[in-house]
């Protein structure tokens, strides 16, 4: 049996998306990319509108592969603590994606795509119930600053200096620790 050309397909579109922007991603600069015909590029996404729907799902799993790998063990036996210091360590440590911030902006004018990276943030990163915590106003200071690096790097074009991305990701790490002593 041969493999199924979906997870070919899906790359080679994220690709298009990433060099030449989301208005360029069409059936058949994705068909091209992956070296496909566009008929059997349509078997396995009949519509425009499929193939990025498929494609934020393929990102969103990307994301989340990700954050386990940087948790260390399965979600659901994590701390909402320790969720949301993977989500802002692997935030800030990864050069962000054009593709991703593309397929994020995109998802804003469709609800439902919208609530794919909702409930994403809201598994890894929730934002704090409790405000009178200062440890819980520092995760989400630590979730924020790693979300604005990702977009810094994602609309920039350029990732930041190593040395100074380095310093940054230290200091996020800093604020996810409760034992730290505050200033």
């Amino acid at each position: 049996m041969r493999p199924s050309s979906r997870p070919l397909i899906l790359d080679a579109a994220i690709r298009v998306t990433e060099r030449d922007g989301i208005t360029a991603l069409t059936l058949e600069s994705a068909a091209r990319e992956a070296g496909v015909t566009k008929a059997g590029l349509m078997y396995h996404f009949p519509s425009r509108e499929d193939l990025l729907s498929a494609i934020q799902r393929q990102l969103i799993t990307r994301w989340e592969e990700r954050l386990t790998e940087m948790l260390g063990k399965p979600l659901a036996e994590a701390t909402e603590r320790e969720s949301t210091t993977a989500y802002a360590i692997e935030g800030a440590a990864n050069t962000a994606s054009k593709a991703e911030l593309t397929f994020m902006l995109e998802a804003t004018a469709q609800p439902a795509l919208a609530q794919q990276w909702d409930e994403l943030m809201h598994r890894w990163a929730p934002l704090p119930e409790r405000l009178e915590e200062p440890a819980d106003l520092d995760l989400l200071l630590a979730r924020m600053a790693s979300d604005g690096m990702w977009l810094y790097e994602a609309t920039s074009g350029a990732a930041l200096p190593a040395p100074l991305k380095a310093a940054l990701v230290e200091r996020i790490t800093a604020l996810t620790d409760p034992a730290r002593p505050r200033a």
